[in-house]
């Protein structure tokens, strides 16, 4: 993606049409085949040289917001970030560089958090660093348990 191909031309056109190609009818269904794949490898696997991560994030909070499943999202995204960050699940122990790696996913997972949902996601990450989750604990989707306690479903 090093000559901007991801910028030129019609980026939600080509989003859609490679989704489809690969058999699904949303971004959405595309990235919940894959819960735990970052956004940079869901934008590889549509097109490594012409889609990026962010675009693929912008569709899949377009989707969100219309099917009223922004919270669901917003609980994937901390999949997709622990994934990354956390390969080895939740620290022992919230100390040197395993807080910072807690706090990297964390801060990821804010960034990518929309504006509507960001008090909530806070509260939700202030919660993990004063009640960690058990050692090793890496959610393997949206749904999971722990997950739905930190961030339950709202949407009307």
């Amino acid at each position: 993606m090093s000559d901007g191909a991801a910028w030129q031309g019609n980026i939600k056109a080509r989003l859609y049409e490679r989704v489809r190609e690969r058999g699904y009818d949303s971004v959405t269904a595309f990235a919940e085949d894959r819960p735990t794949a970052s956004l940079i490898a869901l934008a590889e696997e549509l097109g490594p040289d012409d889609v990026a991560g962010v675009q693929v994030f912008k569709g899949l909070v377009a989707e969100a917001e219309r099917n009223k499943r922004l919270t669901r999202l917003v609980r994937g995204q901390l999949v997709r970030e622990l994934y990354e960050h956390l390969p080895g699940g939740w620290p022992v122990a919230l100390e040197g560089e395993a807080r910072t790696d807690v706090a990297i996913a964390l801060g990821q997972w804010f960034a990518y958090t929309p504006e509507t949902h960001q008090e909530r996601v806070d509260r939700a990450s202030d919660a993990l660093f004063a009640n960690p989750p058990p050692v090793g604990w890496r959610p393997l989707g949206p749904d999971d348990e722990l997950l739905r306690t930190l961030l339950p479903d709202d949407e009307a």
